[in-house]
């Protein structure tokens, strides 16, 4: 069966990027990264995709009057590389409505944060002055509601005494590598299906209690 065709979209160093290239080299992995999309014309996450052969196109956001128009020229770029599904890693531009709509059950994005809590950006910092004891990340269905969509999967790790933003982030970046590529399998084979606003798992999938739902080998 023919390996389903993704796109990454990008706009920094790509280490989630590398982590979905890495999973794509192995033989049994269902999809190919066909497509890496950087809305910043130096994202470092760009290099890594020419050193993996795979095609990279950069649409920079600023040479768009409106976003509508930008998100026009991603969608001419998804389409003519006939790509399947979109993951979101590290792209840092809010889609609009129509974007997530047209593209809904097709496109995730992964959150360094146990959703629905801490939504949006510096989560690390805002976690620790929180005082949570429990982090983690999570992959998501993208919904225009930023950061809301139905949960496919989460890691948790522990805050630790002396954590600072770095330091938790670093942990949770760890899981975040495992996670994604996890996620993504699921969908593409169908045992994760978004249904509503839940995304129920086939009988077979049996997560491995709060640190990794689903698990994570």
């Amino acid at each position: 069966m023919a390996k389903a065709r993704v796109a990454v979209l990008i706009s920094g160093r790509g280490s989630n990027l590398q982590a979905l290239i890495d999973a794509a080299a192995q033989p049994d992995y269902p999809a190919e990264i066909a497509l890496v999309v950087s809305n910043r014309p130096r994202a470092a996450g760009l290099d890594r995709a020419a050193k993996a052969g795979i095609q990279q196109e950069t649409i920079d956001h600023k040479d768009f009057a409106t976003r509508d128009d930008f998100e026009a020229a991603l969608n001419d770029a998804l389409k003519i590389s006939k790509i399947d599904f979109v993951c979101l890693a590290g792209f840092m531009r809010l889609l609009t409505d129509s974007f997530a709509s047209d593209w809904r059950g097709r496109l995730i994005n992964i959150h360094p944060s146990l959703l629905p809590a801490f939504k949006g950006l510096h989560v690390h910092e805002r976690m620790i002055e929180a005082g949570v004891k429990l982090a983690g990340c999570t992959v998501h269905f993208v919904s225009p509601e930023v950061d809301a969509g139905p949960i496919i999967g989460q890691a948790a790790v522990p805050v630790l005494p002396g954590d600072d933003e770095d330091k938790l982030a670093a942990r949770i970046l760890e899981q975040e590598h495992k996670l994604y590529p996890v996620c993504l399998r699921l969908l593409i084979e169908g045992k994760a299906r978004l249904s509503g606003h839940t995304v129920p798992f086939a009988d077979d999938i049996v997560p491995d209690g709060a640190f990794a739902n689903p698990p994570i080998e």
